[in-house]
């Protein structure tokens, strides 16, 4: 084969190439067109393995030819491959378009747990007496649950609090060593020791936080629920101050007309202990289920904090009084959306939460 038909034969593989590059409409169909002109076994190669029968002064000439028509190919499939890559974006952007003029899709609004909406509901109405939420831990040691609130080992109280006891490697329930005993706090009030161990008089302090008891849950008892602590410290407090803070809140969350009433009560931690009742919500006073027929609802219970309490807060109950009172929010919750369960509140049904 001379130079001169070898010449021709790459003009030609050269207008063919550009043509079929052009004519690619993907990137496979571009590819193929790469593989058939330029692969290891493609037309250039084939042409210009015909070189070597060329006289050797020919060679570089027609190599260069070669290389030339080699190098315009990759260009042009470089173009046309950024090409296509800007129609397909601009086909995919088209399908993703946007129209801002239809309506929006309508979106699904959360609500809060009616326990949280509860306890927020609470503080903030004891927050317009200046009481300032608190956290305290979950795990507490007996001397705090127990024996500081004037509950010693023997108190024939500790039979109210059926206690869930935790035991540290370093330490067991009624360590003969003397070590902590630690438990699963019974209730909220051993706040009221961390508070008046670290807060200064005046103290207004509510003290919101899960409590565990061993019992049998059914419709109105959980072995977990949810408990709020109140406590107010100051010189010269007094029993009508509970009086007058529980009537307020009272009101404030079951109507200003609401009836309620004090009766006598016991805690081991305050003296005089008493139970702030509200007229019963569900039959307003005629007698149910809910007010165990009596016509009145027991809200909280609540009294002057002892001065054993105080002494062991690091007050001198000579000088301080104070009041305290505790609550179940589950059950405040339970008569403010009139829910027969106590169950239902740790479920996560959504049919039962979004109705609320």
């Amino acid at each position: 084969m001379t130079v001169q038909e070898i010449t021709e034969q790459l003009g030609e593989l050269r207008e063919r190439a550009l043509r079929d590059v052009a004519e690619a409409d993907d990137p496979a169909a571009l590819r193929e067109v790469e593989v058939a002109y330029l692969g290891k076994k493609g037309q250039l190669k084939s042409i210009l393995d015909a070189i070597g029968g060329l006289p050797a002064e020919d060679r570089p000439r027609v190599g260069a030819a070669g290389n030339e028509i080699k190098t315009a190919v990759l260009e042009a499939m470089e173009r046309r491959r950024r090409r296509l890559e800007g129609i397909a974006l601009e086909v995919r952007l088209a399908a993703e378009r946007e129209d801002v003029t239809l309506p929006g899709r309508p979106l699904h609004r959360g609500s809060l747990h009616p326990l949280i909406e509860t306890n927020r509901e609470i503080a903030r109405v004891l927050g317009q007496f200046g009481f300032v939420t608190y956290e305290t831990p979950e795990v507490e040691t007996d001397e705090l649950n127990f024996q500081a609130l004037n509950i010693p080992e023997d108190h024939p109280a500790r039979d109210l609090w059926d206690t869930l006891y935790v035991t540290p490697p370093e330490a067991a329930p009624r360590d003969p060593a003397g070590g902590p005993t630690y438990l699963l706090r019974t209730h909220t009030s051993p706040g009221q020791i961390h508070v008046m161990r670290t807060v200064q008089p005046p103290i207004r302090a509510l003290l919101p936080g899960r409590c565990f008891r061993y019992e049998a849950v059914d419709a109105s008892h959980a072995f977990e629920f949810f408990q709020m602590e109140g406590l107010m410290v100051d010189e010269g407090t007094t029993l009508a101050d509970l009086r007058g803070v529980l009537d307020e809140f009272g009101h404030a969350l079951f109507g200003a007309d609401r009836p309620t009433r004090f009766r006598p009560g016991y805690y081991p931690f305050t003296e005089p202990s008493v139970a702030f009742d509200v007229r019963c919500i569900v039959c307003e006073g005629e007698g149910c289920a809910t007010c165990k027929r009596t016509g009145w609802f027991t809200l909280l219970g609540g009294g002057m904090v002892h001065p054993v309490v105080l002494r062991n807060g690091g007050l001198d109950p000579e000088r301080y009084q104070g009041f305290a009172f505790g609550m179940g929010t589950d059950r405040i919750a339970m008569v403010r959306h009139g829910i027969s369960d106590i169950r239902l509140f740790l479920e996560n049904d959504l049919r039962f939460l979004e109705q609320l």
